[in-house]
């Protein structure tokens, strides 16, 4: 099992190490600056970082020797607008959405690349480690980006990348909002696959339109791929056949709407997810911190709360913020108040790691 945890913040990355049966707070990096997500290699050795540095905008910094020490790398670059391109506008909000690097939004490998995806909706590859990155411009260029709009965040952002463990060259793509967006050609082209999804905050008449669908997060099962679980803004979803079709899972108790999902890696029936009141509210039902835990592909829920605040508690979860280890027995979550919860038995029981990080961005087992 995974014996580290890496939680990135507002003001720093804060790595979590259990020794000895106990877990403990062993390292704190970049403190003071905004840390949105990293990914992991080599059980850990190889750390990519994401940061918003603001005024100073996005960076990416890389270690080599398990966050022993760490050395600024090449981040994703948008080209150049070509002179007499019609300017992307936001079909809902009706603003500019400019070609320039917001949010390294995601990171994920596989055959041999990197895959980086970013507000404003730029997917980038690196076929060098790294190295060097290019935007996937076959998906850039997509006439239906044009219909992608901005959720939780001011323009649209890429903040799923699934590569399938067993072809590299199939990608499946999680788009806030536009939709869920596949390839199986490395890139090459692309395909909106949300047949199925359902949108409530659009005309009736849009609302199965798979390209105006915000899912929060996609995650799929590393031992059978082909099935997938989606937490959308107003549902929970879940498709068997590579996203072909998704079935919405109906009479989820407390509540279907939340930000972050993840599934168990050689069981695609069992996925965990923590729900919230949505749209304005953002906070958990009733004050009450649970995880939702189905076992059956959805047709049931169990609602795990055993260590969980159940009083006065306000934490929302970012999709990013949950985590689940490489055997399917730890999981660990944080919160946007700075609370950090780790389980050691699948959800049934779990500890308190932190009360007072910052805000909390994304949580990793290493």
């Amino acid at each position: 099992m995974s014996d580290r945890i890496l939680v990135s913040t507002r003001k720093g990355l804060f790595t979590f190490d259990r020794e000895q049966s106990r877990w403990a707070l062993s390292q704190s990096d970049f403190l003071g600056d905004p840390v949105t997500i990293t990914m992991t290699r080599n059980g850990g050795e190889t750390i990519w970082a994401g940061l918003d540095l603001g005024h100073f905008g996005c960076k990416v910094h890389r270690s080599d020797d398990a966050g022993k020490s760490w050395h600024e790398a090449a981040c994703p670059t948008y080209p150049p607008k070509p002179s007499g391109t019609k300017e992307d506008v936001d079909p809902v909000q009706r603003e500019p959405i400019p070609w320039s690097l917001k949010k390294i939004w995601a990171f994920a490998e596989g055959g041999g690349r990197l895959w980086c995806g970013t507000i404003p909706g730029g997917l980038f590859v690196s076929e060098d480690d790294g190295a060097n990155w290019e935007i996937v411009d076959s998906l850039w260029s997509h006439p239906d980006r044009s219909r992608w709009f901005g959720g939780g965040a001011d323009y649209p952002g890429i903040h799923s990348i699934i590569v399938d463990p067993t072809n590299a060259d199939r990608i499946t793509l999680g788009v806030s909002c536009g939709g869920v967006w596949v390839t199986v050609d490395g890139g090459k082209t692309w395909t909106c696959r949300a047949d199925g999804m359902r949108a409530e905050y659009m005309p009736p008449d849009q609302a199965y339109d798979p390209v105006v669908q915000d899912p929060h997060r996609i995650v799929a099962c590393s031992a059978a791929p082909q099935t997938m679980w989606c937490q959308h803004h107003n549902g929970i979803f879940l498709t068997q056949n590579y996203g072909d079709s998704w079935q919405e899972i109906e009479n989820v108790s407390p509540s279907a709407f939340g930000f972050a999902v993840v599934v168990h890696p050689n069981d695609p029936k069992c996925a965990w997810f923590i729900p919230a009141i949505k749209d304005e509210k953002r906070y958990p039902v009733d004050g009450h911190i649970v995880v939702n835990r189905t076992q059956d592909s959805g047709e049931t829920f169990e609602t795990l709360s055993l260590g969980l605040p159940q009083e006065n508690a306000y934490d929302i979860v970012y999709r990013h913020a949950f985590d689940i280890d490489g055997r399917g027995e730890r999981l660990a979550f944080g919160s946007t108040t700075g609370s950090l919860w780790v389980s050691e038995d699948r959800g049934n029981t779990w500890l308190t790691l932190a009360n007072h990080l910052p805000p909390i961005y994304s949580v990793q087992f290493a």
